[in-house]
């Protein structure tokens, strides 16, 4: 892995980003593009090491439905197997002839009992299989209790809906040049007190050793009263910037990091929503600028946010 051997003595440093400064250690980027840390977590058991809830109300929609899906056919199979082995003598209004008829209807008689419909043309007989419907019924009462909790989470829970550039650039700014990351919201919420922090982490020889650095990236702006439309964050490559006098070659041969963290207010929820991302030195473009991403509706009545044109750059001399 390259790594610096001198950077700037001028940037400071930042102790709190909780990732550690052994650069031995370091196995890949600190964040994913989502946000979420690049860890898996060894020495637990699997159980021990899964939070369930937020599994599923983080996994993405068609996996959750999915999982529902499977789990309630799943189980209703398995109860009808029970109802198959326990005899369909023992449910009044069974009519089938042939085996998969007979299974077919003890499969829909369960689900009638798990969903506590009970149209009433089948009910069961005798004390074995009527206790098998007992505990049925409570275990689909359970089951839909959970899965309705599950969907109210996923439904309320309040999620910072921004969308960061695919790409960070290196642009001119003023008499020199600055590393930009532009982001939008892109749902009808309302997002205020918007504040936000950048974070490198390099590798860097210090007293023969590898270590991990990580570096306040100063930003223009690093707070804003409304986020309504796209909000590009600068930080000057100054003298005090750890990318002071390093070269398009220079992060083309680094291993480094960069750590986003955007925190609102998103008045919708009345809460603070948190969100994160980072661009690792190969993601970002050196000598491009943003272009323009918002412009007046036809009728001259509201702006026009175009989201497709988030990362839209275009190529200038540094």
């Amino acid at each position: 892995m390259a790594f610096l051997k001198k950077i700037n003595s001028k940037a400071k440093t930042d102790s709190t980003t909780g990732f550690g400064t052994n650069a031995n250690s370091y196995g890949g980027r600190f964040l994913t593009k989502n946000g979420n840390a690049n860890i898996r977590r060894t020495g637990v058991g699997f159980l021990d090491g899964i939070s369930w809830y937020h599994t599923m109300v983080n996994i993405p929609r068609w996996k959750f439905m999915l999982i529902i899906l499977v789990f309630y056919f799943t189980v209703n199979f398995c109860f009808a197997g029970i109802y198959y082995l326990i005899g369909v003598e023992h449910l009044k209004g069974i009519n089938a002839t042939t085996p998969l008829d007979k299974f077919g209807q003890t499969f829909f008689f369960s689900i009638q009992t798990y969903t506590t419909v009970g149209y009433g043309h089948i009910s069961p007989s005798g004390f074995l299989t009527s206790f098998v419907a007992a505990v049925e019924a409570l275990f689909g009462l359970l089951s839909f209790a959970i899965a309705t909790g599950l969907f109210y989470g996923r439904f309320s829970m309040p999620k910072a809906f921004l969308r960061f550039s695919e790409n960070a650039l290196i642009a001119p700014y003023g008499e020199g040049t600055a590393l930009m990351i532009r982001l939008s919201p892109y749902k009808n919420t309302h997002l205020t007190d918007a504040e936000a922090k950048m974070t490198v982490g390099m590798a860097v020889e210090e007293n023969g050793k590898l270590v991990n650095k990580f570096y306040n990236l100063d930003l223009e702006l690093s707070k804003i009263n409304a986020l309504t439309l796209s909000w590009t964050l600068v930080h000057p490559i100054s003298e005090s910037s750890p990318f002071f006098r390093l070269t398009a070659t220079d992060f083309e041969n680094l291993s480094g990091e960069i750590m986003v963290y955007v925190k609102v207010f998103d008045d919708r929820f009345s809460t603070t929503v948190v969100k994160r991302t980072s661009y690792t030195f190969n993601e970002i473009i050196h000598g491009a600028k943003f272009t323009p991403m918002f412009s007046r509706s036809p009728d001259d009545n509201k702006t026009l946010l175009h989201i497709d044109k988030l990362n839209s750059y275009e190529k200038v001399a540094l």
